[in-house]
């Protein structure tokens, strides 16, 4: 039995889906088996697979289109390793990374669930690396970090499987944030190791899921909703997160929305200038807030 099995779920990535296998193939550890789902792709993602002739690559089809989260649990019901190692069609792995998440592994305490490493994320010609120096804590016990928002790379990460047998599967009620969910159940139960070197390049796509506002604001509803508890343990931080759905709903252009959120937080918290001001733009139409979102992003990232 291999001691890693790799889960690579795609979705009409048959012009990128090379580069991302090669990647695993061609791994310093070599002890693995990859896995292929293809979630009913319309182009010729099975021809692809077909070019490479090894014996460890399995590959399986939906004959509908199920999402992200299916894909991976399909991947894992039909895996045989111990480990459970994620990658996305369209990203890279350096070539130690797998050596390096093992050898963390074998030193690790068994209350140790996950190790994932640093990345560069990629959009057109801009990169930056994750996790960012904003995240206070990488290691250990995240859960409390991570309820803050996602910073652990689900093409970074190696999975012991018996993490899925205490916290469950993949949430198949989400489109987006998949992993984020995943690792708040995770962190509930499991240590985190971070190893702080970019051994994945990210790259994000013009029709990557990320960029749809619907999409991203409903899963961070569902998400607040299904871990009230955990968010309502830190008032901060779920004002923090109200703030953020707020802000979301503002951009898409449903102000009223925005402003039952930016309310919530300021009843939630002790009161921030950040909440109320963002309350008083949110009488602005949606495309001036917007400019006025992303010149303050721009600022706190250092772009100008």
């Amino acid at each position: 039995m291999p001691a890693v099995s790799v889960i690579i779920p795609t979705y009409n990535r048959a012009a990128l889906l090379k580069r991302s296998v090669q990647s695993v193939l061609n791994q310093s550890y070599q002890d693995f088996e990859i896995i292929i789902v293809d979630d009913a792709s319309t182009d010729d993602t099975q021809e692809a697979v077909r070019l490479f002739e090894d014996g460890r690559i399995r590959y399986f089809r939906h004959e509908k289109n199920r999402g992200e989260a299916a894909s991976r649990n399909t991947g894992i019901a039909r895996a045989a390793g111990k480990y459970i190692a994620a990658q996305d069609s369209d990203d890279e792995w350096m070539p130690e990374k797998l050596a390096r998440q093992m050898q963390v592994f074998e030193r690790s305490p068994e209350a140790v669930g996950v190790v994932y490493t640093g990345f560069w994320r990629t959009e057109g010609e801009k990169s930056k690396y994750c996790p960012s120096s904003r995240v206070k804590k990488t290691d250990g016990d995240i859960h409390k970090e991570i309820l803050k928002g996602n910073f652990v790379g689900t093409p970074t990460t190696v999975i012991k499987r018996e993490c899925f047998d205490k916290a469950g599967l993949f949430d198949e009620n989400l489109s987006h944030l998949v992993d984020w969910e995943m690792w708040i159940r995770i962190s509930a139960y499991y240590q985190f190791r971070c190893v702080s070197e970019p051994l994945v390049a990210s790259h994000s796509m013009s029709d990557s899921v990320s960029r749809n506002q619907m999409a991203l604001v409903s899963g961070h509803e569902y998400i607040l909703n299904k871990h009230s508890y955990e968010f309502g343990r830190w008032k901060s931080i779920l004002a923090e997160e109200l703030y953020w759905i707020g802000n979301l709903w503002c951009q898409i252009g449903n102000s009223a929305k925005g402003r039952e959120y930016f309310l919530k937080a300021i009843r939630t918290s002790v009161p921030s200038p950040k909440y109320l001001g963002a309350f008083l733009l949110s009488f602005l139409n949606a495309a001036r807030y917007a400019k006025l979102v992303g010149l303050k992003q721009r600022i706190m990232n250092g772009v100008h």
